[in-house]
């Protein structure tokens, strides 16, 4: 017999952070902002310079678009797509793998200079793309074919996140490139061109 939500929920033995899909990413999403934030006060202070291959400024944009934003998402999209299809929250140990994913992307992009030139954007993108495939799991088990509208724009997101990447390995100042502009697009209630 399938357990219910809350039923799932209490089976799960490891830390309670791990119990539902927002929590670990609207706390440590929270606390990542807080500390880039710091980060960047420190590089705009001359205090610090950041080992990452992106410049100070295409850093700063992506580490809170893609970033935080993507925590962010990611958090709501795991609460809101049980609701909508039916289906059991994605917890325990799949959720600890993915909020993992999550974390080694952010120090991956900010000590990007110490690794290959590809690897960092293949970490980073490894999160949306995976959160893409849980999610779509989901909607076709659920047979929910309205929802299918926030995976495109969680693909839009991701594709926005490839482009930000291109065009730093290709050299350009990403901080105002396509990728940036196409990312700050997907966000709801957002219009109009990114300034930084």
């Amino acid at each position: 017999m399938p357990q219910s939500s809350a039923e799932q929920m209490r089976s799960w033995k490891g830390p309670a952070i791990f119990s539902f899909g927002f929590r670990p990413f609207f706390l440590f999403g929270a606390i990542w902002v807080i500390v880039a934030m710091g980060l960047w006060m420190a590089v705009l202070m001359g205090g610090i310079d950041l080992p990452s291959r992106f410049d100070r400024g295409s850093w700063h944009a992506h580490e809170f678009l893609f970033g935080y934003l993507g925590a962010v998402l990611a958090g709501f999209l795991l609460t809101a797509v049980p609701n909508w299809t039916g289906r059991l929250p994605i917890v325990g140990w799949r959720l600890v793998g993915l909020f993992a994913v999550w974390c080694v992307g952010r120090a991956t992009i900010l000590f990007s200079q110490q690794f290959p030139p590809l690897l960092a954007p293949a970490i980073d993108l490894a999160f949306p793309i995976m959160l893409g495939c849980l999610i779509l799991r989901e909607i076709v088990a659920g047979k929910n074919w309205r929802t299918l509208i926030v995976l495109a724009l969680l693909a839009v997101f991701t594709l926005a996140n490839v482009l930000f990447h291109y065009e730093a390995l290709v050299g350009d100042y990403v901080a105002q490139g396509y990728g940036l502009q196409v990312g700050f697009d997907c966000v709801p209630g957002r219009s109009g061109p990114v300034a930084v």
